[in-house]
């Protein structure tokens, strides 16, 4: 019998899609979302780090699972110069990069994969910067742009790196997902082809997995690296089930179809607990839920408006009623166990009368009309955008601003957000490095403005002149009085309102074994087994 194109399609869909038991090597990780990217180096958001950087790619250095320390990886060594502007790497021999459908390597991993990596995000001429739109906001919103010199060749497993300045992050910033490291040849072989933007989307890594196959908002399927330089992992394939509803993740679990699901919703943790098939993982988390507005757009560009909005909104509420009391009320843009912490700030309780005569203050006695963007995945620092949507439309009508409830899906949301056509807009941010500089240069430096990762486009002089000047003091007790100061003022400017740092979680199946919670909110696959109960 012949079987149409059509049906043929629908089978293979079938087969990616459809609930199977999965052999005891597998490994199902129920996903919140699809990434926007293959490539770390394009990557903004928490779900495509997941997906990307413990997967697929390695870095010069990693943080040591569990941990903020750094150590060594594709690099076994490195030594700083003196005026700590020169940092000299020592590459490790005998690394493979993935085989697969699509790519056959000649060579191992060596300086070349190293300069290809940076410099596609440096150079402005380089051939593939352009590649993909040319937009590379991590590496530009922290700097490195500006930061890096050059790129240096020393031999085939040397590579030194040149700043124009001391920068005291740097090694931190060297170990995170955007300074994953790519295949040169790889990108050599597209070139030739014709096919350049391939490499953002059929990925060639040196991570413990390779990449297999994406049905797009599905399912994403990985195969072991078999000659991964640690040695094959024990799971011979990893599938991501992507699955943005926390109670529909909760239910696969429970009937065996994922064996990790992220994020589960605070409604279901009790019952994750009672079930004796499952475990619940509990971390206090690197992280803020906030609610930037648009310091562009007027009426946000009036500071008694967005004092207004901060002293209107019911912070305890949302926590009590979203959290359901798994998090702590935020007053700084990172949590207390970020070192530079700072009390002695401006707060804003919550107060409608206070927060109306800000608003005739400003001349806004009447009130005013506005969107409010809803958070469209589920994160740790949010977990569930439309109903604190839905909170705060009430507080702000109770104050006499009329807000209607906007979203998208997740990549459009993060496009239209960088591009700065949102009026409120709720987000957050997971810390990456453990550093201070992480949460403020990222998020609220003149830089990182019209790089995209800055959604409040708050540009402060004062502000931004203490942050830079702190990321160049390699004297921490310095550093700290630089970022104290630095959150007084943006404390008085309130671009945007800190809701909450949350409690991270993560439920598993009890046969997992080898899962360690994470401080960065990601999700190391390597070293998970499946063990028979």
């Amino acid at each position: 019998m012949k079987l149409s194109n059509k049906f043929i399609q629908i089978f293979l869909a079938g087969l990616l899609t459809s609930p199977i038991a999965y052999a005891s090597e597998n490994i199902v990780y129920c996903s919140e979302g699809s990434p926007e990217s293959f490539n770390p180096q394009k990557i903004l958001s928490g779900t495509g780090r997941n997906a990307t950087s413990l997967t697929i790619y390695n870095r010069l250095l990693e943080f040591e699972p569990g941990t903020t320390n750094v150590i060594p990886s594709l690099a076994t060594s490195w030594d700083i110069s003196g005026d700590k502007t020169e940092y000299t790497f020592k590459l490790r021999k005998g690394v493979q990069f993935h085989q697969t459908a699509y790519f056959k390597p000649t060579r191992e991993f060596n300086a070349d994969d190293v300069i290809f990596s940076i410099n596609r995000q440096l150079d402005l001429k380089h051939p593939y910067h352009l590649v993909g739109g040319g937009a590379y906001q991590y590496f530009q919103g922290m700097g490195m742009h500006n930061l890096i010199e050059s790129v240096e060749k020393v031999d085939n497993y040397t590579v030194k790196i040149k700043l124009n300045k001391p920068e005291a992050p740097f090694i931190s910033n060297m170990a995170m997902p955007f300074m994953s490291i790519l295949s040169e040849e790889y990108a050599a072989q597209l070139a030739n082809l014709g096919r350049k933007e391939n490499i953002d989307t059929l990925p060639v890594g040196t991570g413990p997995f390779k990449y297999r196959r994406y049905l797009k908002d599905s399912v994403i399927r990985y195969n072991a690296h078999a000659s991964y330089w640690q040695g094959k992992t024990a799971i011979d394939n990893l599938i991501f089930s992507i699955t943005p509803d926390a109670s529909v993740r909760y239910q696969k679990l429970k009937k065996g179809e994922c064996d990790i699901a992220v994020y589960p919703s605070p409604a279901d943790i009790a019952s994750i607990q009672k079930n004796e098939k499952l475990e619940l993982r509990e971390l206090d988390g690197l992280n803020i839920g906030y609610l930037a507005m648009n310091t562009e757009k007027p009426p946000f560009n009036n500071l008694s408006v967005r004092r207004a909005i901060a002293h209107a909104l019911d912070k305890q509420s949302y926590i009590n009623a979203i959290y359901l009391g798994k998090a702590k009320p935020a007053i700084n843009p990172y949590p207390s166990t970020v070192w530079s912490y700072h009390e002695d700030i401006d707060t804003y309780e919550y107060n409608p009368q206070k927060a109306r005569q800000l608003l005739k203050e400003a001349g806004f006695d009447k009130g005013f009309k506005t969107t409010l963007w809803t958070l469209p995945v589920s994160r740790p620092f949010n977990p569930n955008g439309r109903k604190m949507g839905e909170l705060m439309q009430q507080d702000l009508a109770k104050v006499g601003i009329e807000v209607e409830l906007v979203t998208y899906d997740w990549g459009t949301y993060l496009d239209k957000v960088k591009r700065g056509e949102h009026d409120i807009v709720q987000l957050g941010w997971t810390g990456d490095n453990g550093d201070p500089d992480n949460f403020l240069y990222t998020l609220f430096s003149c830089d990182s403005v019209d790089r995209g990762s800055n959604n409040s486009r708050y540009c402060q002089k004062s502000f931004d002149s203490l942050i830079k000047t702190a990321r160049s003091e390699s004297d921490r007790k310095k550093r700290e009085a630089l970022y104290q100061k630095a959150l007084q003022i943006f404390s008085h400017d309130v671009p945007v309102i800190p809701i909450a740092h949350a409690k991270v979680y993560r439920a598993l199946r009890n046969t997992v074994s080898g899962y360690i919670m994470d401080p960065f909110d990601v999700d190391h696959f390597y070293n998970l087994e499946v063990i028979n109960k």
